[in-house]
């Protein structure tokens, strides 16, 4: 099982001709999630051959318009492509007032159904829970109630070693148990550890998504170890009052966050419009945080 990040839009407030506003999707078996949806998200879509069809699942972080003003456009098309299908979008409980009378007006053609799920913007909250992966919402600190998003595959059961199946004859019926972690006993009482019967499985894999925010100590305990942090770095830090001022963030901070959370690899995005080149927010980053990259529009990124 693997995680896809793929970047659909890397920017902070104002788009510019080669960087739109915050968007992504992580595509998992059997899931494709979007995070965010600034405008223009469709068209990033359509650019990295997504399939509209796979998105039933939207994550809008706070209600600043370039993280949902792709919503409705996204929606209508779904109609005129005739998707039926109930889409979950999980956002501050505000955001169905806002755009309920856009819904309204293609009333008549919905095929696709939103389903709103409200955040808690207090206390971090299991949103998603399935069989394979489970999404969690927690507050961020920003200008506006604002959640970032934890996506976590549930750990796997241990894999018994096929040989010693048959070699200490064990019933069908009892594998389920060793590989959740059960000793087995053979027919004359002798005890055959776990540890020597099964071969651990692989770390689950887990993504965590921040932005808006300024930087916030608290979050390295939620996303502790994770495999992959987006952390905004709207700012360099020779803009580090201006940051604060705007309770965003700059790059050295967000690899602060990163180094803090013992996080395997830091992505940083969200850049203000007034920077040409990302380039010096990866440099700035990798000061503190070795295992940086500046997000592109359309790069992939594999867990």
């Amino acid at each position: 099982m693997s995680f896809e990040l793929t970047i659909l839009g890397s920017n902070s407030a104002l788009p510019t001709s080669n960087r739109y506003p915050t968007a992504q999707v992580l595509e998992v078996p059997g899931r494709c999630f979007l995070i965010d949806c600034g405008e223009g998200t469709q068209i990033q879509l359509r650019r990295n051959k997504i399939n509209f069809s796979k998105i039933q699942h939207i994550f809008i972080s706070h209600l600043h318009g370039d993280h949902f003003y792709g919503l409705i456009g996204l929606i209508s098309t779904m109609n005129l492509m005739g998707i039926k299908t109930d889409l979950h979008i999980y956002s501050h409980s505000e955001l169905k007032n806002l755009i309920q009378p856009q819904l309204d007006f293609i009333n008549a053609e919905m095929t696709v159904k939103p389903v709103f799920h409200p955040l808690n913007f207090k206390k971090p909250q299991t949103i998603l829970d399935t069989k394979k992966i489970e999404v969690i919402s927690f507050p961020v600190k920003h200008s506006i109630p604002t959640c970032g998003f934890l996506f976590r595959e549930k750990p796997k059961p241990a894999n018994i070693k096929k040989e010693l199946i048959e070699a200490y004859n064990i019933p069908i019926a009892e594998i389920r148990q060793i590989k959740g972690g059960a000793n087995f006993i053979t027919e004359d009482g002798q005890i055959i550890p776990n540890e020597q019967l099964t071969i651990p499985p692989p770390k689950p894999k887990s993504y965590a998504f921040c932005t808006d925010t300024a930087f916030h100590p608290p979050l390295a305990e939620i996303i502790n170890g994770v495999d992959l942090l987006y952390h905004e770095a709207t700012f360099l830090e020779k803009l580090k009052a201006l940051a604060e001022k705007t309770l965003h963030s700059t790059a050295k901070q967000a690899a602060e966050m990163a180094k803090l959370s013992n996080v395997d690899k830091l992505l940083i995005g969200h850049f203000s419009a007034r920077f040409k080149k990302v380039e010096q927010f990866e440099e700035e980053a990798r000061e503190v945080f070795e295992n940086t990259e500046a997000v592109v529009e359309g790069n992939k990124y594999i867990i």
